[in-house]
Parts: C-alpha cells; sequence; structure tokens
C-alpha cells in the first residue's frame, strides 16, 4: 500500500472484503442475531436490562450483558447507571447506534416480510434434494 492511499490519520481505507479491515468487526458486532435483536429494540426506545430482555425473547442474561458491552465499546449503546438503590441502568441509543438499528431494522422487517417466499424456496430445495437421493 502507498502512503498516498493512506487516510488522514494514517489508516487505510475501509474495504470489507479485506479479511484486515476493521470495518469487518464492527459488521459482526451489528449483523450478530443478538445484535440486531438489540439494537432493534433499543431504535422503539430505551430499556432497562431487565426490561430488554423480556422483549427480546430467548436471550440469555449473559448473552445479552455481552451484546450490550460491545454495543456500547463500539459507540452503539449509551449505558445510563443511576445511583439509586436498587441499583437503575438504562440503555439507549447514541446518534451513530440509531443509524446503525435504522439499517438492521429494515433488513429485520424485510425478513419478516419474506417468510412466505423463503419458506416456499426451502420446500422446493428440499424436495429437489429428496428427489436426488
Amino acid at each position: 500500500m502507498k502512503v498516498s492511499e493512506l487516510k488522514p490519520g494514517g489508516l487505510p481505507p475501509a474495504d470489507v472484503f479485506d479479511r484486515m479491515c476493521p470495518s469487518r468487526g464492527v459488521l459482526e458486532h451489528v449483523t450478530s442475531r443478538w445484535g440486531v435483536l438489540v439494537l432493534g429494540a433499543l431504535n422503539e426506545r430505551g430499556y432497562r436490562f431487565s426490561e430488554l430482555r423480556r422483549k427480546v425473547t430467548g436471550v440469555s442474561e449473559k448473552m445479552l450483558a455481552q451484546t450490550l458491552q460491545t454495543l456500547e465499546r463500539d459507540g452503539f449503546v449509551l449505558r445510563e447507571a443511576h445511583p439509586v438503590i436498587p441499583p437503575r441502568v438504562d440503555y439507549s441509543l447514541t446518534p451513530l447506534g440509531r443509524e446503525a438499528a435504522e439499517l438492521v431494522a429494515a433488513l429485520a422487517h424485510w425478513s419478516e416480510r419474506r417468510v412466505p417466499e423463503v419458506e416456499a424456496a426451502r420446500q422446493a430445495y428440499d424436495g429437489r434434494a429428496t428427489a436426488l437421493r
């Protein structure tokens, strides 16, 4: 790579197809199963941890905590701890998180709308695969 190809700050241009590009990690965090669902829920409104766990059914407490921590580290989620008893922690989206959430929400809503076509394609595929055996 030539020095002229570097971005300001000495970083190479982002290329998600390059295995060394940091954008791959960002993409992985945002599009993971729990990342998509947490971002989608927080796109509706802010939640306390227990509320978010009830909203995103199927996620374990450990996975939700890890996902929130990862999204917070990446700058997508804001964690606000309130000095009250019992302790209260609220989670919401940052402006960067809202932008990501809107994009993944569009994909999530598309997948909800397209379930019938996907199911039909699966049945057709399985029928062909069974006929070849």
